[in-house]
């Protein structure tokens, strides 16, 4: 998928867990797993709102775009 999800560096660098995202998020371990591994089809805007807001950061430190594989095309 061309957009990589990087929920795990803000994490490390915010020293805390999955499931405290979660909690203060609003949404369950199992829906924030997802989304960190990158196999979310979607997010809402909302959702993204939030994490910035807890993660105290901008979207494009959670998200970025990284093209096509050579490989692929």
């Amino acid at each position: 998928m061309p957009i990589a999800v990087d929920i795990d560096v803000m994490l490390a660098k915010r020293k805390m867990s999955v499931g405290e995202l979660a909690d203060r998020v609003g949404i369950t371990p199992a829906n924030l797993a997802v989304l960190k591994n990158g196999r979310a089809k979607a997010v809402r805007f909302a959702t993204l709102a939030a994490l910035c807001e807890v993660l105290e950061c901008q979207p494009g430190d959670l998200l970025r775009w990284e093209g096509q594989d050579t490989a692929d095309g």
